[in-house]
């Protein structure tokens, strides 16, 4: 109960509304009755016209649901409620290696990415900064943290893809962008994250591993998706004879993880484009938002000012009285 209200003892408040009820009920039973003879029926009709029923209990019914709503009220009751983070840097890192290619997803792992990527900005509060990095052979800033989310999704429907996996190099190059983001912030270390996406390993550049301890020391956490599944493939056309080979690609799931337990980020794998969008969904709603207690007492005396004059109502129409 405490978890509730603010102020839970106030609810004792309730037993004089109950008290209140079982009083006017107890009063209903022992009112006086008097017996009037009447030799005359139609008489009687226009003398004492037939009473409103249980009509006339719905004022007193309508006014102790507004002295309840009210002790409520009182009690100052709680709402979990999602808000804004007030973040200074989210940054988007995605693969765009041959690798992504793969149709093990449908269409592709790069269109299927593309999609929930952006999908995934719709769900950013407005007034958020969110930086893109792509990276294949080498690490690139494609649009530096901005509040135009549309030029975030403009770039993602861009991305084309390349030889390589420099994830790295993508980590590397984020912190930096963040770094450049915490110029002016009062203690220099903004509020920030990066959301890598990738199917694979890296290959060259900045070892995964190395990476790690950078962003520790930046303090930015790094969630990552290990996107595809075991059984990607892609035409690879390794003699450079025109003649393509078949050629597994699957997901190193377990170097993701590594990086993002070690940086504090959370690891996600998807293996489908319905998975990947309840990633960035519940993504969205971690780094996006953080749940609030609130005090709601507010909505609690609104309704019962609605069910006081609600009750006024009944009571003037059936008994041309206030309760």
């Amino acid at each position: 109960m405490t978890e509730w209200f603010l102020v839970p003892m106030r609810l004792w408040c309730l037993l004089g509304v109950v008290a209140l009820v079982a009083t006017y009920v107890f009063m209903q039973f022992k009112r006086p009755r008097y017996t009037v003879r009447f030799s005359n029926l139609n008489l009687l009709d226009k003398v004492a016209p037939k009473r409103p029923g249980w009509r006339r209990h719905l004022g007193a019914g309508f006014f102790a649901l507004a002295l309840t709503t009210l002790v409520i009220a009182y009690a100052q009751p709680i709402m979990t409620i999602k808000v804004p983070q007030e973040r200074t840097t989210i940054m988007l890192a995605i693969d765009t290696s041959l690798s992504m290619a793969a149709e093990d997803v449908a269409p592709n792992r790069l269109e299927a990415a593309q999609a929930a990527a952006v999908a995934f900005l719709d769900e950013l509060p407005d007034d958020l900064n969110v930086g893109l990095v792509s990276f294949a052979g080498t690490a690139q800033l494609l649009v530096p943290p901005t509040q135009d989310h549309e030029s975030i999704k403009t770039a993602i429907g861009g991305l084309e893809l390349d030889k390589a996996t420099a994830i790295g190099d993508a980590v590397k190059l984020s912190l930096e962008v963040i770094a450049d983001q915490a110029v002016g912030v009062t203690d220099g270390v903004p509020d920030a994250a990066i959301v890598l996406i990738s199917d694979g390993e890296t290959t060259v550049g900045l070892p995964t591993e190395e990476a790690i301890p950078l962003a520790q020391e930046a303090g930015v956490a790094v969630s990552t998706i290990a996107y595809g599944t075991a059984n990607g493939q892609i035409m690879v056309d390794e003699d450079g004879d025109g003649v393509g080979q078949l050629t597994g690609v699957p997901v190193n799931v377990e170097e993701l993880k590594g990086l993002a337990e070690d940086t504090g980020g959370t690891a996600y794998t998807a293996e489908s484009a319905t998975d990947l969008a309840k990633v960035y969904e519940e993504l969205g709603s971690t780094i996006g938002f953080e749940e609030e207690n609130t005090d709601v007492s507010y909505r609690f005396v609104g309704a019962g000012l609605v069910l006081m004059l609600i009750a006024a109502a009944c009571s003037l129409r059936w008994s041309t009285r206030l309760p």
